[in-house]
């Protein structure tokens, strides 16, 4: 997380895709191997900074950063697309439902546009730096735990119609995906910063958001519908309808959790039982259906932004190939020596599948890419939309200059 969010800003960014300088993934494959490279790349992190020569592959503008923090401030300067001229939100009131770094993200991004600020709290966190930064607070009813209140949709909906605010922005984990937490405020006359309960409830569903993608003539990778049991798991890969190595995946997961790799039919079983169980207990769900698996590929994610009515502008794509558990360590924007064509596909399909569903806000577009980067005809599939601002949108926002999360309120206004 840190990572993602001040890689730029450390010259981390600048680190990587200089000294590491090579088409391959950033393999890390011990603790000992990830601390040692990341005590490094701090070392290197602490000279200071100066763009790449010329004779760089890489864009100078990508490099037109300041090593300078901001932590202390209320606002950082003005990226050199930011919206902060736009009054559409002049006194408006945004509330926050989320904590932490992403809640003072947004209230920044609102105090930039003119709006005023609402951060919500449960009764644990009301000396928390995200209620002090904005410019009010909530505090919510206390719960079981200290992240029950965040995650209360009726509560968080009864605060949003009593202090009267215009718009809510989920930032993203706890109900940032929620249809039903969407569709409260939509039945409140509450603008969601977001795509619409539909298109969340589409994408909630791995096995939905595939067949969107096949109708939209996005490659997918050969996979089933919902399974049931483990036997007829194993019966799809016996007939091989899918070949192994496969992966069961949780069809309403994320994060990494609710996934297993399967590379022997004497695993099916209880590796079945094993993913079904996790999937219940994370996601209150238990469905799981399987994919094939594809081995030593690299992890690319498109950003988007979208209006809801067919317009879709997409912001490149991040290399988000290192990974640790299926947990995003490292993303580089834009990914090293990619082809131009390569990228045209893949932000072509990405940007087809959003104007498929009316997409609105901001997402990314994720997939699997088997093959040297530079190579036009590399092969990809779609993987999965994150319907929501991510952690490492900040990435992109540096690399390309824009203020994403301005622009999502900008487009629920």
């Amino acid at each position: 997380f840190f990572l993602c969010h001040n890689l730029c800003r450390l010259g981390l960014l600048h680190f990587f895709h200089l000294n590491f300088g090579c088409n391959q993934s950033i393999n890390i494959t011990t603790r000992s191997k990830s601390m040692s490279m990341l005590r490094q790349a701090f070392r290197r992190a602490r000279r200071p900074f100066s763009p790449p020569s010329s004779s760089s592959s890489l864009p100078r503008a990508f490099f037109s950063t300041t090593t300078k923090t901001f932590a202390d401030e209320r606002t950082r300067p003005p990226l050199p697309q930011s919206f902060a001229n736009d009054t559409l939100l002049h006194d408006k009131k945004v509330i926050i439902a989320n904590r932490g770094e992403i809640s003072m993200r947004i209230a920044r991004a609102a105090h930039a546009l003119g709006a005023q600020s609402l951060a919500v709290c449960a009764p644990e966190d009301v000396d928390s730096p995200h209620v002090r930064y904005a410019d009010d607070y909530v505090v919510l009813k206390g719960g079981d735990t200290a992240i029950a209140p965040y995650l209360d949709i009726e509560g968080l909906t009864e605060a949003c119609v009593e202090r009267e605010v215009d718009l809510v922005h989920p930032g993203y984990g706890f109900l940032s995906e929620s249809a039903p937490f969407a569709q409260s405020l939509v039945n409140s006359n509450i603008t969601w910063v977001g795509p619409p309960p539909d298109v969340l409830q589409l994408f909630g569903d791995k096995i939905q958001a595939r067949a969107l993608a096949q109708r939209s003539h996005v490659p997918v990778v050969r996979g089933s519908e919902n399974l049931s049991s483990g036997e007829e798991c194993l019966s799809l890969l016996t007939e091989g309808d899918v070949r192994l190595p496969a992966i069961m995946k949780a069809a309403y997961g994320g994060g990494g959790r609710g996934m297993r790799i399967v590379r022997d039919l004497s695993q099916v079983p209880t590796t079945f039982s094993s993913c079904q169980r996790e999937a219940l207990t994370a996601f209150g769900r238990d469905e799981v259906f399987l994919e094939e698996f594809w081995e030593n590929t690299k992890h690319l994610e498109v950003q988007i932004l979208a209006d809801g009515c067919g317009g879709v502008v997409h912001l490149f794509e991040r290399d988000c190939t290192v990974q640790h558990r299926h947990q995003k360590v490292i993303e580089l924007a834009p990914a090293r020596e990619i082809h131009p064509e390569l990228r045209r596909r893949l932000v072509e399909c990405a940007v087809t599948l959003a104007r498929g569903c009316e997409y609105k806000g901001a997402g990314t577009v994720e997939f699997l890419v088997r093959g040297d980067l530079s190579d036009p005809e590399t092969e990809f599939v779609f993987m999965e939309v994150n319907p929501r601002v991510q952690v490492e949108h900040t990435v992109t926002e540096e690399a390309t200059g824009i203020d994403i999360v301005q622009a999502q309120l900008l487009i629920a206004a």
